[in-house]
């Protein structure tokens, strides 16, 4: 299985948020795989750099690699196109979430969240195979 990670379920986990242990499961579950997009962790390392500063940033980046999550950095143009295009029609889902789902669907994953307000919708239309952490 392919997981892929989104700022909340990630956020979740390095916070021990709840929901936590559902991300924990997912990386520790033998044969799996963890990605998220850079877009991603771009959310993680601002949050986390507003919060506690460069160090904090950076750890927080550096923790999530040493526990097996890949990058992806995805950005050829079928790939933002599709992107944008789930944008433009999900008006209330953010555009890193947009990237997280394109990549999602690109790799036949699951998504892992818990964002609810954004993603019920998307989840909802079969858009996404989503996994909610909480």
């Amino acid at each position: 299985m392919t997981y892929v990670l989104d700022a909340c379920a990630l956020i979740a986990f390095l916070s021990g948020e709840p929901g936590a242990d559902v991300v924990e499961q997912a990386l520790l579950e033998a044969g799996s795989q963890s990605i998220a997009h850079s877009i991603n962790l771009c959310e993680i390392y601002y949050v986390f750099w507003r919060t506690g500063g460069e160090v904090a940033a950076t750890e927080a980046i550096d923790d999530l690699k040493a526990i097996g999550v890949v990058e992806h950095n995805d950005i050829d143009e079928a790939f933002w196109q599709e992107a944008g295009k789930l944008k433009a029609v999900q008006k209330k889902v953010s555009l890193a979430d947009c990237f997280a789902i394109t990549l999602t669907n690109r790799v036949g994953g699951t998504l892992m969240t818990s964002d609810h307000h954004e993603l019920d919708a998307v989840a909802t239309k079969g858009l996404c195979n989503i996994r909610f952490i909480r």
